[in-house]
């Protein structure tokens, strides 16, 4: 019985290590990463398209807003983006990519029963009024805002140009780091 008890451990603990080593792109919902390759030559004009596989790219940092915001955000960049951050490049090169994702910041329950008491706050449902956002760096055609276009996007649909057309003017606040807010965090 006690072998029987041992194998059948084994055989789930070796499933669930084969499990963690499968990558995202090889599960039935999840979009394939695009290669590194691709990556890097995403065009640098957005349009109307978010570019495919962002949520793949490696994170550059995390941030908590208070206040009117009250978020929890994720900054990811594209290879071009991270290649800058690691060489500590300024200015960054064409063809970068940041892109924002934003959550409600919310109460866990299920983490503060563990902790004994109220401490644990968590990424909510997505930010729907901000929706994704994104940096892109071409600087002939953005000359007039630091090298920088602005784009966001709600459920997939390209967001409001105005509001986008706004972003540079608090980006001006940052002209010493090429008009970006984050930080790497390795």
């Amino acid at each position: 019985m006690r072998r029987i008890a041992l194998l059948l451990v084994t055989v789930v603990m070796v499933a669930s290590v084969v499990a963690c080593m499968v990558p995202p792109s090889q599960h039935a919902d999840a979009q394939p990463p695009p290669s590194q390759h691709a990556n890097a030559q995403l065009p640098p004009v957005l349009g109307d398209k978010i570019p495919p596989g962002y949520r793949y790219w490696p994170l550059i940092s995390v941030a908590r807003e208070k206040g009117d915001l009250n978020d929890i955000r994720a900054k990811l960049g594209n290879d071009v983006a991270i290649k800058a951050y690691r060489e500590g490049k300024l200015p960054f090169p064409d063809g970068t990519i940041i892109a924002r994702l934003a959550w409600n910041y919310v109460p866990s329950e299920v983490n503060d029963q563990a902790f004994g008491h109220f401490q644990s706050f968590v990424a909510g449902s997505p930010k729907e009024k901000e929706g994704v956002q994104f940096m892109v760096k071409d600087s002939r055609k953005y000359a007039s805002t630091g090298g920088w276009g602005y784009a966001q996007f709600n459920d997939g649909k390209p967001g409001n140009v105005a509001v986008q057309n706004s972003c540079f003017s608090c980006h001006t606040f940052v002209k010493d780091r090429d008009f970006v807010f984050t930080n790497f965090a390795p």
